[in-house]
């Protein structure tokens, strides 16, 4: 196995679970053209959806290695808030994946019945480690039955007593300084002024950070303005600025040249 392999397998899923929750996309595509959006304008990181499927497909898909690029690693890392990919892969988040990885070749079953008696190769002092006291818990509960993962098929769980929780979804949002993320509508962050979903905003409703890149010849006829106490802001769609309430404003060519990139 190559160095770093389940690190690097590991931040992609994490990095793809990251956008998944913060885009109402639901394809492949459209949430890794979301993540290509999300890096340019929020990190100014260049990385084409391509590029990025291409690494998932292979790395956390197929379970192949391949090759990418330190400059990548270090980018994807700080998009989940590390320092680098080395800062990733310190301490216990590389040690608890390992430990994930070596259970998630089995196949976990557990059945409702009566607790069972202890086996007895199981009360008799040895060394068992983690998986050992994994599998005490669950002959605690009930009855296990483990199957080796075949090919390259996910390996599954099914709690009988879990079955009937009903899953949890984000259907509310909220202004996270220059764009709207996904949230839960019982969320109690104070920080957060939580909004009923709107897809289309989610999606297309952003504060432009980087004023300096707009030009008439580029952005006339799509962007709009707020002026409040001196300081303009631009944004990708009409609507209200979330900062202070108030109506958005076309963006003339006056303004553009004013407040952007011609200043």
């Amino acid at each position: 196995m190559s160095k770093f392999l389940p690190e690097r397998k590991k931040l992609l899923e994490e990095v793809f679970e990251k956008v998944s929750n913060e885009t109402p996309e639901t394809s492949f595509s459209g949430i890794t053209k979301y993540l290509e959006r999300t890096l340019f304008d929020d990190y100014r990181i260049t990385l084409s959806y391509k590029s990025f499927e291409t690494y998932y497909k292979a790395i956390v898909e197929r379970e192949e290695d391949y090759n990418i690029k330190p400059i990548i690693l270090d980018d994807l890392s700080r998009y989940l808030g590390f320092e680098s990919f080395n800062d990733y892969c310190s301490g216990w988040k590389s040690f608890e994946y390992k430990i994930h990885q070596a259970l998630s070749n089995l196949v976990i079953t557990v059945i409702n019945k009566p607790i069972l008696k202890m086996p007895e190769f199981l009360t008799k002092q040895s060394s068992l480690g983690i998986g050992g006291f994994i599998i005490v818990a669950l002959f605690l509960t009930g009855n296990v039955y483990l199957s080796k993962k075949k090919n390259n098929q996910e390996s599954s769980t099914s709690f009988g007593f879990l079955s009937s929780t009903p899953e949890k979804k984000k259907e509310c949002m909220y202004w996270d300084k220059s764009q709207y993320r996904l949230a839960y509508c019982d969320d109690k962050d104070p920080h957060k002024e939580l909004k009923p979903l709107d897809t289309v905003v989610l999606k297309y409703f952003k504060m432009i950070t980087r004023k300096d890149t707009l030009t008439v010849d580029k952005a006339f006829g799509k962007v709009w303005y707020s002026k409040y106490n001196g300081n303009v802001e631009f944004f990708t769609m009409d609507g209200i600025n979330p900062e202070n309430g108030k109506d958005l404003r076309f963006a003339t060519e006056y303004m553009i040249d004013t407040y952007g990139g011609g200043q």
